[in-house]
């Protein structure tokens, strides 16, 4: 009876456990769940810049180098790896490398894009508002997550996107911020972008939302359009300043900046940053173990992921996203591929006269005074500066497609503003752009660039229109610019007021701290972005020099040599120059590069330099000839000459007999005429057709590169493997992709 008594029991605390809802839980389950640690990972990436497949639209043509479908590989492998993982997204996405094309379309492709890849939070960046609030709102309205704009407001007060979301893991609640540079009211100035917005200093405002979240998140995190340093010089724009002011953040992903920062420590926080177009992916991995009901963050790390593995190869392309990607890509190759003009005349960059020194830096070329043209044309200026940041920068006589304009200026959203200058204003400008430039000494014979400028952001050095001037080079900077005189011939006077176009960007970098303009102030009177000039799309240098074309040269261009400027300083003329120049040609002489390789023709070539033993071997051996026979010289230009001798006759450097026919030798049979002479039959020739066509290990996108080949260089085919044809490159074996080769007839 009692045992019948003990099972009523149970069965009725059974009954009653199931009517009220509470659960019991054996205790050691708990203890092992408090004991379990959770692992988050947030992926980010920033500066895709219309980088949805590894192609450029510009000159349609493949750029493995990074793109949103490689990414999405990576993050596949990621998530398989730890599926508590995150994907948000830092900014400047929807600008460039054609993806505005898409402005006015049903779809833009990098929403279809980041939709398909999970991206749960996105934080504007500065050039999402570069085509207004209808276009930003109309395309971003297609993306399904979070879009985050902390420090941006409504006139009325109101935040103009959330400031944050919330965005939870296995119970671990994570707090993302975001916030965009305060710099976008610099940067859309002059246009209506920012019409009834108000933009607040971003660490003030994430000090807000941290006291928001207090209590509601487990840890928090900063997805900050905005780099590392505060940007020219004001205050509240970097993420370096942030960390110090928040040490409640965990960490921060970076942006803006287009820089590589695996990760960095500040206060406690940590930052990484992606660089730009797709190169990389910003990691950040958090832990946590439970401490009865609370969460703490035991560990975190950040670090990055490239697109280009150790062994030079890239990550292969998601072939799914591609495919639904598809349709937008062959609508922009399509667009690109416009012919907008025919080119008479002459070719717009004359070829390199020594490889690896890229003709269009150093001389003035019809490219740089096309452009030239059309900015003067739509702005009415005194003056007109521009940029041209490609050293393979290419126009030739024929059909002038869209992809060639963007080819050639590569600055997608550049423009031409007017400002009012001073003729002091102007030459402190043309000095501090000609600071790109290392100065030369005595027997310098080719022009070289400066290492810091070469390998900065702002790399390229600028082009004056409308105007004659000549650079110096024996002159140290600050003082280079000789003769600077109007087109008439009139010198221009230091208090002279001009109206000098160029590009926004560009003025806003030099009246910052430390620049050549620092502290002065600009009335900029017109820009061609301007709604009531040519918009945010229509007035950009691609596209007005398009319209030029198209309007004023009636679709034939023929240029015309105007010779406004020259560089002087450097001895072209002498016969060791002459020898320099075969010997580099050759790839027997060297041009000065990094160490890494990366920045090219960093200091000069020397002809009155003293030479060592040690050069004369190592460049003899490189042009097959005995290096005894230059015992005595002295310098690099005696060598270079003798070398070139050498090499061009090699038995009469060496005393041997006149070159002529070899005399037989009688102790050896003649040879028998009467039999056929057997020859090996010719190698069919090829034509490249892309700008850059990669040589390939072996025949396939998997191969290493090897190196490149340029536009309209012949090669001879001794082969055909699955599509790729077999050349010979610089003493290997190499394969090309059939596709951007054709056969000569």
């Amino acid at each position: 009876m009692n045992r019948l008594k003990q099972v009523i029991s149970i069965l009725s605390m059974a009954v009653l456990i199931l009517a009220t809802g509470i659960v019991v839980t054996p205790t050691p389950v708990n203890a092992q769940e408090e004991d379990k640690d959770i692992h988050i990972t947030l992926l980010a990436t920033s500066d895709i810049h219309g980088r949805s497949m590894p192609w450029d639209y510009a000159v349609d043509g493949p750029n493995l180098t990074g793109s949103l479908t490689q990414l999405y590989t990576i993050i596949k492998d990621i998530r398989h790896e730890n599926p508590n993982t995150i994907l948000l997204e830092n900014g400047d996405l929807i600008q460039d490398n054609s993806a505005e094309l898409f402005n006015d379309q049903p779809q833009s492709p990098m929403m279809v894009a980041v939709n398909e890849m999970g991206y749960e939070a996105w934080t504007y960046g500065n050039h999402e508002f570069n085509f207004g609030l209808d276009v930003l709102d109309k395309v971003s309205s297609q993306f399904n997550g979070a879009r985050l704009a902390g420090n941006v407001y409504k006139e009325n007060g109101e935040r103009y996107l959330p400031a944050y979301t919330i965005i939870e893991r296995e119970g671990v609640k994570i707090g993302v911020i975001g916030m965009v540079t305060p710099l976008i009211t610099e940067y859309e100035k002059g246009t209506n972008h920012l019409d009834g917005l108000v933009i607040k200093n971003p660490i003030e405002e994430t000090k807000k939302v941290v006291k928001e979240l207090e209590g509601k998140v487990d840890v928090m995190i900063g997805l900050m359009h905005m780099g590392l340093e505060n940007e020219n010089g004001v205050p509240g724009t970097g993420v370096k300043e942030m960390a110090n002011a928040i040490p409640e953040l965990a960490a921060i992903f970076a942006g803006h900046n287009h820089v590589l920062i695996n990760k960095e420590d500040v206060n406690g926080v940590f930052i990484t940053e992606p660089n730009k177009y797709g190169t990389h992916i910003s990691r950040i991995d958090l832990t946590f173990t439970r401490q009865g009901e609370q969460l703490e963050l035991k560990e975190k790390d950040a670090s990055t992921i490239p697109v280009k593995k150790e062994d030079g190869t890239f990550v292969e392309s998601d072939k799914e996203l591609e495919e639904t990607l598809k349709p937008y890509h062959e609508f922009a190759r399509k667009d690109a591929n416009i012919e907008v003009a025919q080119l008479k005349g002459t070719n717009l960059v004359p070829k390199n006269e020594i490889k690896g020194i890229p003709t269009v830096h150093i001389q003035e070329t019809p490219l740089s005074d096309f452009f030239h043209e059309v900015m003067l044309h739509y702005s009415k200026a005194d003056v007109v500066a521009h940029q041209i940041d490609n050293d393979k920068a290419s126009l030739d006589v024929g059909p002038i497609k869209k992809k060639d304009i963007a080819y050639n200026y590569q600055f997608a959203g550049g423009e031409v503003s007017v400002y009012e200058v001073t003729g002091k204003d102007l030459k402190d400008y043309m000095e501090w752009a000609v600071g790109y430039f290392n100065s030369t000494r005595d027997g310098d014979v080719t022009i070289s660039f400066d290492k810091t400028r070469r390998s900065s952001k702002y790399s390229t050095n600028d082009y004056f229109g409308n105007v004659k001037y000549d650079i110096d080079l024996t002159e140290q900077p600050g003082n280079r610019i000789k003769n600077l005189r109007k087109l008439d011939g009139t010198p221009i006077k230091m208090e002279d007021n001009l109206k000098l176009g160029m590009n926004s960007y560009r003025m806003d970098f030099l009246v910052s701290k430390g620049q050549a303009l620092e502290g002065r102030k600009f009335n900029m009177i017109w820009s061609s972005k301007e709604e009531s000039a040519y918009g945010e799309t229509g007035g950009t240098i691609r596209n007005l020099a398009i319209r030029y074309l198209k309007e004023e040269m009636n679709g034939v261009y023929e240029p015309v040599i105007q010779n406004n400027w020259k560089i002087i300083g450097v001895d072209t003329k002498s016969p060791a120059r002459a020898a320099v120049v075969e010997l580099i040609n050759k790839d027997i002489l060297s041009i000065p590069t990094t160490e890494d390789g990366k920045y090219t023709n960093i200091a000069s070539i020397n002809v009155k330099d003293v030479i060592t033993k040690e050069e004369i071997k190592e460049l003899a051996t490189k042009a097959n000839v005995d290096a005894s026979q230059f015992a005595g010289v002295k310098t690099t230009g005696e060598f270079y000459q003798k070398l070139v001798k050498a090499m061009n006759n090699p038995k009469a450097e060496q005393g041997q007999d006149k070159p002529g026919e070899k005399p037989e030798d009688p102790s050896k049979p003649a040879p028998d005429k009467s039999k056929p002479v057997v020859t090996q039959p010719e190698s069919p020739k090829g034509i490249v057709t892309a700008y850059h066509l990669n040589v390939r290990s072996k025949p396939s996108n998997s191969g290493k590169v090897i190196g490149t080949i340029s536009k309209n260089t012949e090669i001879a085919i001794l082969g055909e493997v699955q599509g790729w044809y077999k050349i010979a490159y610089q003493d290997k074996t190499g394969y090309v992709y059939s596709k951007y080769v054709k056969i000569k007839k």
